[in-house]
C-alpha cells in the first residue's frame, strides 16, 4: 500500500559539486526535495522504492547498494543507493542511471535510514499502460510503501533550453504541476506520451508509475516547488 510519495527533479546540477559556481541557483529546489523526503520519513514506510528515468524502456531493477557516479560530469563523486552496501549489487555490472544517481545523492544528503531502498528505472519508450502496471505491481507487495519519484518536466521552455523553445511546453508543465500538487493520479495517467517525448520530459514515465501505484489511495498532495531554470521544468511535490 502506498502511504507517501516524494516527487523531485533530477538534473545532475542539483548536486552542488556538479553545478559548481551555479549551485546557489537551485538552492530552493534542493530545499523542496529535503522537505519532500521529510514527508516520506514521517510516513514510517516499511520500504522505499526510488523510481526514475532510464535510457532503456525497462523496467530495470536496482538493489540497495547499487553504485552510481557523477564522474561523467567531471566530478569525482560516487554514490550508492541506500545507506547499506548490499553485496548482491556487486555482480550486476550495471550502475545507476543519472536520475537514480541523483536520487541516491538526495537520500544520502538527508541521511535516509528509515527503510530499505530499491530502485526502478523506466524509459521514455515505456507505454503509459505498462508504467501503470509497474506501479500497481510495486504497490501490491506487502508492507507500507513510500516512493521517491524522479524526473524533469519539459526541456523546451526558453530559446536556450536543451530542446529550444516550444509553445506547448509551459501548458504541459503547468498541468503536470497541477496534477502533482493535487495528487491527481488520473491526470498523470492521461499524460500524452508522444507530447512528453517531443518536449523531452524525462519525468513522464516515472510519474505514470506513481499514478499506477497510487491507484484509488486517498492521498493529499502539496506542490513544493515549480520553476524552469535553464529552460527546463523542475517540479517538487509530496503526497501523503
Amino acid at each position: 500500500m502506498l502511504v507517501a510519495a516524494a516527487v523531485c527533479p533530477c538534473p545532475p546540477l542539483l548536486v552542488p559539486e556538479v553545478a559548481a559556481g551555479a549551485a546557489p541557483e537551485l538552492d530552493a529546489a534542493r530545499a523542496a526535495c529535503t522537505d519532500a523526503l521529510g514527508v516520506l520519513a514521517a510516513a514510517r514506510p516499511d520500504r522505499l522504492v526510488v523510481v526514475g528515468p532510464a535510457d532503456e524502456p525497462g523496467p530495470e531493477s536496482y538493489p540497495q547498494g547499487t553504485p552510481g557516479t557523477f564522474r561523467g560530469f567531471g566530478v569525482d563523486l560516487d554514490v550508492r543507493l541506500g545507506a547499506d552496501h548490499d553485496l548482491e549489487s556487486e555482480g550486476t555490472g550495471r550502475g545507476l542511471p543519472y536520475g537514480l544517481a541523483v536520487g541516491a545523492w538526495l537520500l544520502a544528503r538527508s541521511g535516509w535510514a528509515d527503510a530499505p531502498v530499491e530502485g526502478v528505472g523506466v524509459g521514455e519508450a515505456l507505454p503509459a499502460e505498462r508504467c501503470a502496471a509497474v506501479g500497481r505491481d510495486i504497490a501490491a507487495r506487502p508492507g507500507r510503501l513510500a516512493l521517491l519519484v524522479l524526473g524533469d518536466a519539459s526541456a523546451c521552455r526558453t530559446l536556450k533550453a536543451p530542446g529550444y523553445l516550444d509553445e506547448r511546453a509551459a501548458p504541459f508543465d503547468a498541468e503536470v504541476a497541477r496534477a502533482l500538487g493535487a495528487a491527481d493520479s488520473a491526470a498523470l495517467a492521461a499524460l500524452d506520451v508522444t507530447l512528453a517525448r517531443e518536449l523531452k520530459a524525462s519525468g513522464r514515465a516515472p510519474w505514470q508509475v506513481l499514478a499506477g501505484a497510487a491507484g484509488d489511495a486517498a492521498l493529499a498532495g502539496t506542490l513544493l516547488y515549480e520553476d524552469a531554470p535553464y529552460g527546463v521544468g523542475y517540479i517538487a511535490a509530496a503526497w501523503s
